[in-house]
């Protein structure tokens, strides 16, 4: 039953159901650019480059076959996955950046002990 208890306040932290929701958007995400490169990026430079189709590019070496276009359309996906986290965290830093705050006050204890040292002084 302890260990119940201590799951649930763990799965509820504000970490954890935070880094949940990032997984699952991350994913979503992670699909449409996948899409992206595959149905509109990939057919036009494959158009531009001589009418190549780049999911059909593949060598057989033996029974292998290296899927070489299928490569290359992935590291397109990272390219861009990247590239867009790049501008959204730089975005997110934009926008966290304030003005620097004023010193705080020293705390009350600290202010009685100055002033009693400089009444100490004083004698």
């Amino acid at each position: 039953m302890k260990m119940l208890q201590e799951f649930k306040s763990f799965a509820m932290k504000g970490n954890v159901v935070d880094l949940a929701v990032g997984v699952i958007i991350g994913a979503a995400f992670g699909k449409i650019v996948a899409s992206l490169v595959e149905d509109v990026i990939m057919p036009l430079v494959g158009t531009l480059i001589g009418g190549v189709n780049f999911s059909a590019l593949a060598i057989t070496v033996g029974s292998a076959t290296l899927k070489y276009g299928k490569f290359l359309q992935t590291c397109l996906d990272f390219l861009i996955i990247a590239w867009a986290i790049f501008i959204a965290v730089k975005l997110i830093n934009r926008l966290r950046r304030e003005e620097p705050a004023a010193p705080a006050a020293p705390p009350r204890q600290e202010v009685l002990l100055g002033e009693i040292r400089d009444l100490l002084k004083q004698r």
